[in-house]
């Protein structure tokens, strides 16, 4: 998928991306072989981390330089609590399990790792800090949600893909991918690749990935 320049390259660097994309949870989505109970329980995890996902995006409104900044970032946010956590409700809700059993689900150890490592990103750093350890998830899902409609194996876990496969997904995919290359460009200039701050930001886009890994992993083991 072409979601920017700077996605691709912090993409192509990590050998955890395809076990990340092609991991046997998302495989089993695709083809409709996951258990319902491990999708709820997965649901319901993911729920949490949308949560603390929102406020990493609103803290990226403060980190912002620009007014184009801020409102991609307000967007996104408006996106993930308005759209995304909305499929959440719900999907859970067709199960029994109502929005207040799902704000006081227990944070698995995975998701919380997961979750306050991208918040602690933010805090101790600037806004590029941020966006590589957001990225993973936003172009993450992008990708696996076009790859499995593309697929067209199972009806199952229809919903969930068409969520992340849609037009609106992937333009977001892509007005992300473009404020990233835009804020690498404003700060790093026209050749970020030998920056200084490059490798640590490859690392950071990284390691949110292998913890990408864990929340599927976490997903295997209701």
């Amino acid at each position: 998928m072409s979601y920017g320049n700077t996605f691709q390259s912090w993409r192509g660097a990590t050998p955890a991306w395809t076990d990340y994309t092609r991991h046997k949870f998302v495989e089993r989505l695709g083809d409709g072989t996951l258990p319902r109970a491990a999708f709820l329980h997965y649901l319901k995890q993911d729920y949490v981390f949308l949560i603390h996902f929102s406020r990493a995006w609103a803290l990226a409104v403060t980190k912002a330089d620009t007014v184009d900044e801020m409102r991609l970032a307000a967007g996104t946010v408006n996106a993930l609590i308005n759209d995304e956590i909305a499929l959440h409700v719900k999907t859970c809700a067709a199960a029994g399990v109502s929005e207040a059993d799902l704000f006081t689900t227990q944070e698995r150890p995975e998701n919380l790792a997961y979750t306050r490592y991208v918040l602690d990103a933010g805090h101790s750093g600037d806004l590029l800090d941020l966006l590589a350890a957001l990225a993973p998830c936003v172009m993450g899902y992008g990708e696996i949600g076009a790859a499995l409609a593309a697929a067209k194996t199972c009806d199952t876990y229809s919903e969930w893909i068409n969520t992340y496969a849609s037009d609106e997904y992937q333009q977001l995919c892509r007005d992300v991918g473009a404020l990233i290359d835009n804020a690498v460009q404003r700060r790093l200039g026209d050749n970020p690749e030998s920056c200084p701050r490059w490798p640590a930001l490859c690392r950071r886009f990284d390691m949110a990935t292998k913890l990408e890994v864990g929340f599927w992993d976490m997903g295997l083991r209701p």
